[in-house]
This record gives structure tokens, C-alpha cells and sequence, in this order.
């Protein structure tokens, strides 16, 4: 049976991230602990003045091969698998000589941080450590009686030298997680690096809790959490730098991630600024200035923008951050900000400000997953762009400059909004989005009646879709869609094409005096 208290007499200390290890060492010999260390910790250990003993006394055996056999023996895994009141291993102990080991302190060889620094193959396969899983998973078994600390964090915990048995079922969870997490990335790296594999037979997925819980999901009633991405991954909402305002809520982490999403589509276009509310937008232009971007953005949708999420693609200047806060917004997202932009924002107490420096890379590769009952559905991310030369001009009349580059702003816009999705734009702004409708034509017709309402509110003589582009996200069913989109007053129109009735709806197109473009490219996203 487990006792709680259990007093460390002998510590096996053998780490590569040597932070904190000397001092944990130090305060463990002042309580008369034993300290038995390996390679590098033992040294380290040294040259602070520490009595250490190697493990190769301990095993009668010398490290060899490179170090690669060094902890892998019954010296040491008896020490620290033996139940200590069973009388059969208490008996083994005893004849075989065999001392027990009360705590170990481990962290595993850097194998994330060689993959990412682009190390050779055979420099990342040296860094799969072998021993020091072990010796985590022997002393986690053995919970009972050996305490085990994989993490800088707990070295506190057992520098008084003695553990409770609460600490050490603590300590047992913390450290199968690392070795999963550990075996995972190993697993990853094999599967999609060194394998070229897509969807491997198993998908290692391990993620990490960050901070605390959140207050609630998308409804009070729902809990929720943020989880991380473990070793490597593009820089996101996760990983940015929040420099003011309370916790991210769960909904804001996904409007925030959808706006970031899209304004890294034009990470290296003009100043473009993108609102989005409940992760669709609700406008986006480009300007020669990021203040005239949001303020073109904003009248797209001056209801939706209210408690919005806003997203800019170049650092905030003081121009932009006092546009922004003339009504209430969520968050902002940019890669930078300028000292004046910074003070504005923190007059508003209950705004986020997240700087993520670089935007991620549209184009990047990588996998999405969704739950569903009983599995996950797990797809290559759309990182699908326009292929100049895969484009047709199917029309009797070809778009003029400013309606083919209206085209590809309304094309990159309506790629990031709910299906069924139609966006018009005009002069590199959105004058009317339609998200989410179960038909294509009720999308059309209701981001004309929103460029409409926009257009009241503002008091302009008639609405932005009047001379528009228009984008679909798939093709047009019939022709009536299409058909809404003139009565708005779109010139243009771009999409995939790929309908049984194209001929129907490029005829109706020619009928009505427009320029057609086909991608061949779809972007549904539900």
C-alpha cells in the first residue's frame, strides 16, 4: 500500500534543459539526499560543488555508444519500479544489491527544437531520447513510492525532500503527458515529414491547455479551452501578444482566428483592414492608408461592426486606432503597434489588443479538423489561391482592369465567408456580403439589400454594388442568382464554374452585358 509521506534519500537528476537544476540539486544535498546524475548533469552538478555519483557506479556498467546506453538497466529501473512493500521485490532488491530511487528528474532531449531549426535527418534521430522516456514512465508507474518531475515548474515542490503522495500522483499525470506529447511529435515528424504522408493510418494529435480555463463556450452553459498546438506551428490568435483587455473568450478566439485568417490574405498587399462578427466579415477593403481602410470597411456594415472583431495587416497607427474607437469593438488584431495607437486603446478597458507580429503565411500547408459524433473529419487546410493562367474569361465582354482586380478582391473575400457566399465589391472595398444562406440566391439578395442599407445610412446617392464585381464561393446553380446579382448593378461577376447549366448562365451573363470569370476553384467553408 502507498504511503503518503515518502522522505527522498537518493535523487536520479538527469536533464537537457539544465534551468533550475543546479539550485533543485543544491537545496535536495542540504537535506542529505543522495544525487546520482548522468553526462552533462553531472558535470553541471559538479561545478557548482556538488557531490554527485554517476550512473555508471550505480550499474557497474560505463555509458557507451555515443551515450545512447547509459540509464537502460535493472540498477536503475529496479530502483525505481520496485513496490517497496512487497516482501518478493523487497527480497530481489536486497540480493540483487539494488538501492531504491525515491525521486527522478527528467526532461527529454530537444527534439521539437532540432526539427525546427532544420537539422539533418540524422541530427534529428540523435535527438529521440530512449532513456529518458523510460525512466519517466518506469517512475510514473511507480507513483506509489517515487516521485517523478518533468517539469522546471515542480522543482519547488520537491526541494524540501519529501513528497506526499497527492504530489506524486500529480507528478505522474504531468509526465505521461510529456512522454505522449513527446512520442507524438516523434510520430508526426516520421508521418508527414520523413514519410510524405497526407492522412496517416494514426493521426498523432497532442495539444496543450493554455492559461486557464475560459469563462464559457459558445453559450454560458457550455465550459471551454483553449488548447495549443505542441512543437511547431505558424504563429496565431494563440500565440499572439496581448497587450491589454480581459481574457479572450472562447467566441472571441474563433471571430479573432477567422479575421486573422483573412487579412493574412493580403499580408503583402496595400493597408487592408477586415471586421468580422461571428467569424464572418462583415467588411474589408484596402486603402493607401489603414485609417481609410477601416473607415471603408466599416461603412460596408455599420450594424454588424458594433462589438466586432477588427484585423489590420500593417502595424496601428494613432490615425487608426482613434477611428477604431469610435464604437465598441472586441478586438483588434495587427502585427504591431505604435506608442500613440497603444495609449488610445487603453483608454478602453474592456478591448482586446493582440499583436501577433508576422502575419501566417495564406499558402502554408497543414490539416482542419472537426468533431463529430463518434470521430473527426480532418481535411488539408484551404490554402487554394488564383491561378492566373487557370482563369477563362467566358463572356462575350472581357472585364476591364478595375473590374478584374474588383473580381480578385471580392474572390479573396468570399473564400473566408460561410457558404453559400456571395460578396460584391467595388474599388477594393465590400459593398455587400451574403453569408450563410441555405441558397445561392438569397445570399445575392441579401447582400444587395445590405449594400442598400449601407448606402442609406451613409447618404450616398446609390448603393457601392452598382458597378461591382461579384464573387461566389461555387458555382451558379442556375441563372437566377446571377440574375440578382444585375438587378444590384454588378458588372462583373467571378466564380467557379462547373454547373450542368454554365451555358445557362453565361448566357444570361452576355444577355445582360457582363464580364464573366471562371476559377475552376471552389471555396465552401461551413
Amino acid at each position: 500500500m502507498p504511503t503518503d509521506i515518502v522522505p527522498i534519500r537518493r535523487a536520479l537528476l538527469s536533464v537537457s534543459d539544465k534551468t533550475g537544476i543546479v539550485d533543485l540539486a543544491q537545496a535536495l544535498a542540504a537535506q542529505g539526499v543522495e544525487l546520482v546524475s548522468t553526462g552533462g548533469t553531472a558535470k553541471a552538478l559538479r561545478e557548482a560543488g556538488l557531490s554527485v555519483r554517476d550512473v555508471s557506479d550505480l550499474t557497474g556498467f560505463p555509458e557507451m555508444m555515443d551515450g545512447r546506453v547509459k540509464t537502460l538497466h535493472p540498477m536503475v529501473h529496479g530502483g525505481l519500479l520496485s513496490v517497496r512493500d512487497d516482501p518478493e521485490h523487497a527480497a530481489a532488491m536486497t540480493e540483487h544489491a539494488i538501492g531504491a530511487i525515491d525521486l527522478v528528474v527528467v526532461n527529454l532531449y530537444p527534439f521539437a527544437a532540432t526539427v525546427a531549426r532544420g537539422a539533418s535527418r540524422e541530427d534529428i534521430i540523435e535527438n529521440i531520447d530512449i532513456g529518458g522516456p523510460s525512466m519517466v514512465r518506469s517512475a510514473a508507474k511507480n507513483h506509489a513510492f517515487v516521485a517523478i518531475v518533468t517539469d522546471p515548474a515542480d522543482y519547488p515542490r520537491v526541494a524540501r525532500g519529501e513528497t506526499t503522495l497527492d504530489e506524486r500522483r500529480t507528478f505522474a499525470a504531468k509526465a505521461f503527458a510529456a512522454t505522449a506529447t513527446y512520442d507524438s511529435m516523434i510520430a508526426s515528424w516520421f508521418a508527414f515529414a520523413d514519410q510524405g504522408e497526407r492522412f496517416p493510418q494514426t493521426l498523432p494529435l497532442v495539444l496543450q491547455r493554455a492559461g486557464e480555463d475560459l469563462r464559457y463556450g459558445e453559450n454560458p452553459h457550455q465550459a471551454a479551452a483553449f488548447y495549443a498546438a505542441t512543437g511547431p506551428a505558424a504563429r496565431g490568435i494563440g500565440q499572439a501578444r496581448q497587450v491589454q483587455g480581459k481574457a479572450l473568450s472562447y467566441n472571441n478566439y474563433n471571430d479573432a482566428d477567422a479575421a486573422l485568417e483573412l487579412v493574412s490574405e493580403f499580408r503583402s498587399g496595400p493597408p487592408t483592414c477586415v471586421i468580422v462578427k461571428h467569424a464572418n466579415p462583415c467588411g474589408v477593403a484596402s486603402a493607401s492608408t489603414l485609417a481609410e481602410a477601416y473607415g471603408a470597411a466599416f461603412a460596408c456594415d455599420t450594424v454588424s461592426a458594433f462589438g466586432g472583431i477588427i484585423a489590420v495587416n500593417r502595424p496601428l497607427d494613432a490615425a487608426t486606432a482613434a477611428a477604431i474607437t469610435g464604437i465598441f469593438t472586441e478586438v483588434v488584431i495587427a502585427p504591431d503597434a505604435d506608442a500613440e495607437a497603444v495609449a488610445l486603446f487603453a483608454a478602453k478597458k474592456n478591448l482586446r489588443l493582440l499583436l501577433t507580429g508576422e502575419l501566417p503565411d495564406p499558402r502554408r500547408a497543414g490539416l482542419t479538423a472537426k468533431s463529430i459524433v463518434g470521430g473527426w473529419l480532418v481535411q488539408s487546410r484551404d490554402n487554394g489561391s488564383i491561378d492566373e493562367s487557370a482563369l477563362q474569361i467566358v463572356t462575350k465582354r472581357q472585364p476591364t482592369p478595375q473590374e478584374f482586380a474588383d473580381c480578385r478582391f471580392a474572390w479573396t473575400v468570399a473564400k473566408h465567408v460561410k457558404s453559400n457566399a456571395i460578396v460584391y465589391a467595388r474599388d477594393g472595398a465590400t459593398a455587400g456580403i451574403g453569408a450563410g444562406q441555405m441558397n445561392r440566391l438569397e445570399s445575392a439578395r441579401i447582400a444587395a439589400w445590405k449594400a442598400k442599407d449601407a448606402a442609406d445610412k451613409a447618404g450616398w446617392p446609390q448603393p457601392r454594388t452598382i458597378g461591382s464585381a461579384v464573387a461566389s464561393d461555387a458555382f451558379f446553380p442556375f441563372a437566377d442568382g446571377l440574375l440578382a446579382a444585375v438587378e444590384a448593378g454588378a458588372t462583373a461577376v467571378i466564380q467557379p464554374g462547373g454547373s450542368i447549366r454554365d451555358d445557362e448562365v453565361i448566357a444570361a451573363a452576355d444577355a445582360a452585358g457582363l464580364a464573366m470569370i471562371f476559377t475552376g476553384m471552389r471555396h465552401f467553408r461551413h
